[in-house]
């Protein structure tokens, strides 16, 4: 049997000066233990929230209030009325996630400022915004016949990779035990 020699890679960290903007967007929610955690996935990654209505809850709803828990005040979240609200007050590289799209989430680069778009947990992205918009379009790829994942954990998986590209930036990368020390360890 020969040893396994694991190497632990490093994320490339920026810089304070260098720290980019991550933008996740979602269009018409319904299920609002979805929106809290993702809403809590936006806060402790830095990334910012918006909420395109119409939504299939109130945003003081207990059940989101729940699944963000205390992370609340670390959001920075914007309402818009609608998509065309959202587009008349945004602009930048927005990417549309999708179960229809022809391309993968992990073969983009995303840029600083990229909007990672999402659509309801019903029927995703309108149709003939995804038409429009070919190559901006990504998908995760499945299997056969499954329907599609979950919406808080499609856009977990989606904000990890962008931030994996960009190094991890104001995230602490390393954990520290309660009962034992790491450096203690022979």
């Amino acid at each position: 049997m020969s040893d396994v020699i694991i190497e632990e890679r490093q994320p490339q960290r920026k810089k304070a000066s260098d720290i980019n903007t991550l933008n996740i967007v979602l269009v018409e929610p319904q299920i609002p233990q979805n929106t809290g955690n993702i809403a809590r996935t936006c806060a402790v990654t830095g990334a910012r929230l918006h909420l395109v209505g119409p939504m299939g809850f109130v945003i003081d709803d207990a059940k989101l209030k729940r699944a963000g828990l205390d992370y609340w005040h670390l959001l920075d979240v914007t309402h818009y009325s609608s998509l065309d609200d959202f587009f008349t007050r945004n602009s930048g590289e927005f990417f549309y996630f999708s179960t229809k799209a022809r391309r993968v989430y992990s073969d983009i680069a995303y840029p600083d400022g990229a909007y990672l778009i999402f659509g309801k947990e019903t029927a995703g992205l309108p149709e003939d915004l995804l038409f429009r918009n070919p190559e901006s379009c990504v998908r995760f790829p499945m299997a056969d016949g499954a329907r599609s994942l979950n919406l808080s954990n499609s856009v977990a998986i989606g904000v990890y990779e962008v931030l994996r590209q960009w190094g991890f930036p104001r995230l602490k990368c390393g954990g520290s035990l309660t009962k034992f020390d790491w450096d203690s360890k022979d």
